[in-house]
């Protein structure tokens, strides 16, 4: 029989609760089939028939007193008050035996492991509060159905349950027939396919975003022109070292735009080489991230890529970590010379994690996601100030392998680092008695320019081919530096 072409399921939503099923098998494979029909309907009537009980089936048992278990050989008997039929056993025999005795009483029955012996599938379910999505791939790759699940979950934000009570108290209340009613509810969930990047959908935060950059850099600028005399004479005459960190800024920043890290460490290392001190360079790194970062964060926010939880779990006890890391190493700016080979053995150890994360980048990830967000940027902060960068290193990785959709990742990460940086440069023009105006101006200069360009080019790029050249330069910039300060000691 010549194969159909294209999807041929129908889907459709069971009252498990309503219903019985009945699996057969209690292994591993019968706990998964148990756990995917108690995920769904947390009232669904089950039991469970297999000779061998698993240890972890008896314990979910336990928690669900809707569940029953016998503990014995399966017979034609056991489906006559069944519903649905679940075989998850290892016998293939005694599973076309449950086929044939699940149709013999006009009963659908799913196989574990064999669509081909299915009348359904257990799909890949999006849930969030009433919101139900169910995924299929007409059993083609039950890969691509998770992967879709995982980028449903990642992006559907869990206030849309919300979103669905008030559109339900909403259509309580409305009066006339049937059409009248479903033109207004048409009215009112339009906005909710509007394009963020096209329509007013925010247009208060739009305009406070834009507003806090414009403040931050003018009140930068006003304390610099106080306290600074050094400034002043900078705007006069313009330092030929400028135009170094001017092209170095606009190279880290497309490298950061491109892999979503390693802009501090890079502009750090470089700076260090360069004879800035630990304090003032990572001051500098910071300066530069407030206007690149921010311009980088409202790309990522009109493309839609803010994890908007993320966000709030990351920026708190991420800039308490940054404004205490940049006031420890203010604190300790007479002693640059000694702790520029501890920054330096720093962005060494950096370069070494830029660098196998290149080679690691295409393996599968272990585990579930990271849980522990806030402390993760309190850790990310705190080293970020103090050894000039790091907030994209540790924690956009540390998300990414702990399972966060890589994209949202990225601009959330992106746009938390604004209010970080922004943080921590004030704590370090506050500490702080000179600053060195070329290399800051440069970088700030140079990072603004290729902000907006990176974040649109950052999936156009080899990630990997990146990577391997930022960690050895890295490497190599820091080796420079540690071997130096050991020459000059000796």
């Amino acid at each position: 029989m010549e194969e159909l072409k294209g999807n041929q399921l129908f889907p459709v939503f069971l009252k498990l609760n309503q219903l019985h099923t009945v699996i057969i098998g209690a292994g591993l494979v019968g706990l998964e089939k148990l756990n995917a029909v108690l995920a769904q309907s947390e009232q669904a009537g089950i039991t469970v028939i297999a000779e061998e009980i698993a240890e972890q089936v008896y314990d979910l048992a336990k928690r669900s007193p809707q569940v029953k278990l016998l503990k014995k050989s399966y017979t034609a008997d056991d489906l006559v008050q069944a519903d649905i039929v679940i075989a998850a056993t290892n016998n293939n025999v005694l599973n076309e035996e449950i086929i044939r005795d699940a149709h013999a009483l006009k009963l659908l029955v799913n196989v574990a492991d064999k669509p081909d012996l299915c009348d359904f599938y257990l799909g890949s379910i999006v849930k969030k509060g009433d919101l139900k999505i169910a995924i299929s791939t007409n059993g083609k790759s039950p890969t691509i159905a998770k992967r879709l699940k995982e980028l449903f979950n990642d992006n559907l934000p869990g206030e849309l349950d919300i979103t669905l009570q008030q559109m339900s108290l909403l259509r309580n209340t409305l009066k006339g027939d049937f059409n009248s009613k479903v033109k207004k509810l048409n009215e009112v969930s339009a906005v909710l396919t509007e394009p963020v990047a096209q329509k007013n959908s925010f247009p208060k935060f739009r305009l406070l975003v834009w507003l806090t950059i414009v403040l931050s850099i003018a009140v930068l600028i006003a304390v610099f022109w106080q306290r600074e005399p050094e400034f002043q004479t900078f705007v006069a005459e313009i330092n030929p070292m400028f135009y170094w960190f001017l092209a170095g800024g606009f190279i880290f920043a497309m490298v950061d735009g491109a892999i979503g890290m390693s802009y501090g460490v890079t502009s750090t290392a470089f700076s260090l080489s360069m004879g800035i001190p630990p304090a003032s360079a990572s001051m500098g790194v910071h300066l530069s991230e407030v206007l690149s970062n921010g311009i980088a964060g409202w790309m990522h926010y009109r493309m839609g890529n803010i994890n908007w939880k993320l966000f709030k779990l990351l920026i708190i006890p991420g800039i308490l970590g940054a404004v205490t890391g940049a006031y420890l190493l203010s604190s300790l700016e007479h002693y640059g010379t000694y702790i520029k080979p501890f920054i330096s053995l720093y962005t060494l150890i950096l370069g070494g994690v830029i660098l196998s994360k290149a080679f690691n980048v295409a393996k599968k990830r272990v585990g579930g996601k990271i849980k522990k967000i806030t402390l993760l940027g309190l850790f990310g902060g705190f080293i970020d100030a103090v050894g000039g960068g790091g907030w994209g290193s540790i924690v956009l990785s540390s998300l990414i392998a702990g399972g966060r959709n890589a994209r949202f990742s990225l601009g959330t990460v992106k746009l938390t680092r604004f209010f970080i940086a922004l943080m921590s440069s004030l704590t370090f023009i506050t500490m702080l008695k000179s600053a060195h105006w070329e290399a800051v101006a440069g970088l700030v200069i140079g990072s603004a320019l290729a902000a907006p360009i990176a974040a649109k080019v950052s999936n156009r790029i080899s990630v990997k081919s990146i990577m391997v050249a930022v960690g050895i330069i890295v490497i190599a910039v820091s080796l420079r530096s540690i071997i130096m300060f050991i020459i000059k000691v000796i």
